[in-house]
């Protein structure tokens, strides 16, 4: 692949408007933006997570993986009509996502966000992959998305909270359990 961006400015957004990949232009704020705009802050969001983990860790592995999905998702998203992310993808993702799974108890309660810092940052890729798929809902109801892509962020957001957990148990940590009011 040659040189893509020569010049980072290019001027052209100063109304208001973004290019797509297909040479049509839309407004910033329209609902493809949006999933575009939460799909990319869902991978700064694995991103920060990824610096956060020991070097050579194998969950950064596996999250690598997926920023690559992602950046794959928002291409997907850019170019209307343009199909990159498979179901494989959402296969590879469930066996993972089964075999994180594997060492957990049964859940008996509700978790808050926290345990340690890895998992704290893992909850808020979680939360933002939830949005992303909320907006790639909306998306769809004005113009045809790919329904591979939806079923992989929802599929994305049960996998990192599974991942959330484990983070949350590793060394001695333990995972923040949810008090009802009245226990409080």
């Amino acid at each position: 692949m040659g040189h893509r961006l020569s010049k980072i400015y290019t001027r052209t957004g100063d109304d208001g408007t973004t290019g797509l990949g297909d040479g049509s232009r839309i407004d910033k704020d329209h609902a493809r933006m949006q999933a575009i705009g939460s799909i990319d802050e869902l991978n700064s969001h694995l991103g920060l997570l990824i610096a956060e983990l020991p070097q050579g860790d194998d969950y950064a592995a596996l999250l690598a993986r997926i920023q690559h999905d992602l950046f794959d998702l928002g291409g997907e998203l850019a170019v209307p009509g343009y199909t990159l992310v498979s179901a494989e993808r959402i296969d590879e993702l469930e066996k993972s996502l089964d075999e994180l799974n594997e060492d957990l108890p049964p859940l008996k309660n509700f978790i808050l966000p926290g345990g340690s810092k890895p998992a704290a940052l893992c909850h808020m890729a979680r939360s933002v992959c939830r949005r992303a798929e909320r907006d790639l809902i909306r998306l769809n109801r004005e113009n045809e998305v790919n329904d591979t892509s939806r079923k992989y962020l929802n599929r994305l957001s049960d996998f990192l909270f599974v991942m959330a957990r484990l983070l949350a148990r590793r060394g001695d940590g333990e995972e923040v359990l949810w008090q009802p009011a009245n226990q409080r």
